[in-house]
């Protein structure tokens, strides 16, 4: 049985979920602040569900401090609707942004499209590019020369896309169906930015290119 766990001040709202996702078969586990969440976070629940707007500690900030030892992907809920807000989401290490109102049928599938993906993860492998730039798909690493990329959940997620289907060209709605896990219209400012970072951080230690752009289609992993 898979363990979500709920973070929201809205005692209603976490009730609302709760008995949503036990219909459903998961086991929830409850928070009603940030030290509680990060204190429930200890026991390894399979996914989070993690409102933005906390008193004291908002969502952002308890994502920033469990990142270090939590791999379950984070959902935020939040009613801030702000692309800047998604960026900073997704930039502290969330993996999905799901504005309030939602649907809990849309919720519902965002939650089994993402923990159906992190089972897909596993008896991954590692593949080495050129001879240097080492993945590891099942440790989700990446190194050049022995000298670790340090890369989060999301830019991860790209380069393990990108980098599985070498040589094909992927549009930016493409990407984010499958880096962010969820049918539908493609933030294309996301993948742009997380691409952008990916890329910084691999120039930092190579002067290889391995993402190519191509004009007006999208991106791909050179060969």
């Amino acid at each position: 049985m898979e363990t979500i766990l709920i973070v929201d001040d809205e005692r209603d709202i976490v009730q609302m979920l709760r008995r949503f996702f036990e219909r459903r078969g998961y086991l929830v586990l409850t928070a009603g602040n940030g030290e509680e969440a990060i204190k429930k976070a200890e026991k390894k629940p399979d996914l989070i569900l993690l409102d933005v707007n906390m008193p004291d500690m908002d969502g952002f900030d308890v994502c920033r401090r469990i990142r270090s030892f939590v791999q379950a992907p984070i959902l935020f809920l939040s009613a801030r609707i702000e692309e800047s807000d998604k960026l900073q989401g997704f930039g502290v290490g969330g993996d999905d942004y799901v504005v309030k109102p939602f649907s809990m049928e849309e919720l519902g599938a965002r939650v089994e499209a993402h923990l159906r993906r992190e089972k897909r993860r596993f008896g991954a492998n590692e593949v080495m590019f050129d001879g240097e730039l080492s993945i590891n798909y099942t440790e989700r690493t990446v190194s050049f020369r022995g000298e670790p990329v340090p890369l989060v959940k999301k830019e991860f997620d790209i380069v393990e896309f990108l980098s599985r289907h070498v040589g094909q060209v992927f549009d930016k709605e493409r990407i984010y169906e499958e880096a962010w896990n969820y049918e539908g219209e493609g933030d294309s400012a996301i993948v742009t930015e997380y691409i952008r970072r990916v890329r910084q951080k691999l120039a930092a230690v190579t002067d290889k290119v391995y993402i190519e752009t191509v004009w007006g289609v999208g991106y791909k992993w050179v060969k």
